[in-house]
């Protein structure tokens, strides 16, 4: 009489187990940026809230070629990453606009936490409306739709010479000076950059 050898479960193991938990960690942990922003904000949201990484933040200022003492505005600055940066290595004036209430009191905390506050400024607001006259640099993390729908503003108001980044999405209707690409977490990240025609 032979004996029914029962196969283990591959699912079943402590090692399978721990690689199905971090896998479920790691979504909780993906997901918990977007749970600052209730569903008010997403509603009038432009995109939502996805954070560049570091690396991609200063590749993102070196293409623009930010200097000390310019103007950034980042139109959906979510955690104050970008601004952070700006300030901290570039050494210039951050002003972040953002339309969720719970990522304004984040952003605003990471400016306090690194002591900026003199030189880095977050607005509560809606990036369709914002003032960016008096920016050198606007950076941009959204969506190429919201891109087309902020084109206008942006060419209203930007002085000839500004320069305006975006991360992995098109101006439609512009054509880049240049585009960049960015390897992280073997992901390559496109590097948008505009620039604003100075006067002939």
């Amino acid at each position: 009489m032979g004996v029914a050898l029962r196969r283990r479960n591959p699912s079943s193991s402590p090692g399978a187990l721990g690689k199905a938990a971090l896998g479920c960690a790691a979504v909780v942990l993906a997901s918990l940026p977007l749970l600052a922003q209730n569903k008010k904000d997403l509603s009038k949201s432009l995109a939502p809230f996805v954070p560049s990484p570091h690396r991609v933040v200063e590749t993102m200022l070196d293409a623009a070629k930010l200097k000390p003492g310019e103007t950034v505005y980042d139109l959906g600055c979510g955690d104050g990453r970008v601004l952070v940066i700006a300030a901290q290595k570039y050494g210039a004036r951050a002003v972040g606009i953002e339309i969720s209430e719970g990522l304004v009191k984040a952003a605003r905390e990471q400016v306090k936490r690194y002591g900026l506050d003199g030189r880095v400024e977050v607005i509560h607001g809606d990036a369709m409306h914002a003032d960016v006259s008096q920016a050198d640099v606007v950076t941009l993390y959204l969506l190429t739709h919201s891109n087309e729908l902020l084109r206008p503003m942006l060419e209203r108001q930007l002085r000839p010479g500004a320069r305006v980044v975006s991360h992995d999405f098109e101006i439609r209707g512009w054509k880049p000076a240049r585009v960049e690409t960015c390897n992280v977490y073997n992901r390559n990240h496109k590097i948008y950059v505009y620039e604003i025609p100075r006067k002939k």
